[in-house]
């Protein structure tokens, strides 16, 4: 439910949230100050101060397209799937074996591939309108299917109303994408430079008329596809770790979502472009997915279409604490104990504690905030968690 307007000079906010950082509100405000903003800016339950635009933050404009209310890691997402196995069939050794795996076939943290993929692995695209990726098509072919650091896992998880198990993945557009999003933030900061716009800090923008921004916009859409296809790739050496552990093992069509990336779309009757920027499209019936942090639980959802928040939902339980904050005052052994009592299998350490669980809002309040926007459908508890190095 909104639990709180507030008002810039142009539009008002509506919050999913009832409390927010200083430097969240602040954006938040300035956002709803903007002239190009529709409607009102929409701020999801794990709001939480970002570049530019608070992350889980949904901002629909008339006319512009601004690159940094998309975020650097452009695409980024998540991927679940489940499977045929109970979890009281697996066994603590089977999990191991898996997460072994894993760590062996998928490069984690600043890894990439040793070797270029396969052209063929990239989606499809037409290069002659991709002038900053077509030149970099070998550092695509090594960067797919590479987990990536920071809050991007993979997990194992368990259904708790069945005891099915489940596969969960969360990553995004790697380098390719930083280097597109800032590629095109420059050059929007050059533009608005040179029109003498009154830009705020980091959200410069590019109207939508004008080559740079349609450049900005095919480079984008083939980063959210890679986004999609580095997922899919993983997902695939998952299967197979599972496959060598359980040859009975059976896999559900994979279920896909983006909470990075900007699209044209009907809202209030007037076609707008939609910015969600750690926020998911939660169209009425849309399958979602909502993860919590590395020891809590995630959820498969069904949007409700909600018209006020542009029909849009959380991305996750959103950050309490920054990265810096986190490591100084987070204690290493009291997260793990956290999580050993749970029975998960991890491998947190001292330089992940900005990862830690301490370091995220509560799941459930989330969920709780936006009962309005989604329908939880699956819940899934962790049974075993790999996160980037």
């Amino acid at each position: 439910m909104i639990r709180k307007v507030v008002m810039g000079t142009h539009v008002p906010a509506k919050l999913w949230v009832e409390e927010v950082e200083t430097s969240c509100m602040e954006q938040i405000v300035a956002l709803a100050s903007l002239p190009y903003v529709y409607r009102h800016v929409a701020v999801m339950p794990d709001a939480h101060t970002g570049k530019g635009m608070p992350i889980g933050g949904v901002l629909a404009t008339k006319g512009v397209v601004v690159p940094n209310a998309v975020g650097v890691d452009i695409g980024c997402g998540m991927c679940a799937m489940k499977t045929n196995l109970k979890a009281s069939e697996l066994s603590r050794e089977n999990l191991i074996k898996v997460i072994s795996h894993i760590r062996e076939t998928i490069p984690l943290g600043f890894n990439h591939q040793s070797s270029a993929v396969d052209e063929s692995f990239l989606p499809e695209g037409d290069w002659s309108k991709l002038p900053y990726l077509r030149v970099r098509k070998t550092q695509l072919q090594h960067e797919i299917g590479t987990l990536g650091g920071g809050n991007h896992f993979i997990e194992i998880q368990r259904d708790t109303s069945n005891d099915d198990v489940w596969l969960m993945l969360h990553s995004g557009s790697r380098h390719i994408g930083l280097s597109v999003a800032h590629y095109y933030n420059n050059r929007a900061e050059f533009w608005c430079g040179k029109w003498y716009s009154d830009i705020l800090p980091n959200l410069a923008f590019l109207p939508i008329e004008t080559p740079e921004a349609k450049d900005y916009f095919n480079e984008m859409n083939y980063c959210v596809r890679f986004a999609y296809a580095n997922r899919r790739m993983m997902m695939e050496n998952i299967k197979r770790g599972f496959a060598d552990v359980r040859p009975d093992v059976e896999f559900d069509e994979m279920i896909n979502i983006a909470h990075n990336y900007a699209a044209w779309e009907k809202h209030f009757g007037q076609s707008v472009i939609v910015h969600r920027k750690g926020a998911t499209s939660a169209k009425a019936g849309e399958t979602g997915i909502i993860p919590g942090s590395m020891g809590t639980k995630s959820y498969i959802v069904e949007g409700l279409g909600n018209p006020e928040s542009f029909m849009s939902c959380s991305h996750g339980a959103g950050r309490r604490l920054s990265r810096k904050e986190a490591m100084r005052t987070l204690s290493l052994e009291e997260e793990c104990r956290k999580m050993d009592l749970k029975g998960i299998i991890h491998g947190l350490r001292k330089g992940g504690l900005d990862e830690a669980p301490g370091a995220y809002k509560d799941i459930d309040e989330v969920m709780e905030n936006e009962k309005d926007l989604i329908r939880p459908i699956v819940e899934l508890v962790p049974l075993a968690v790999v996160k980037g190095d």
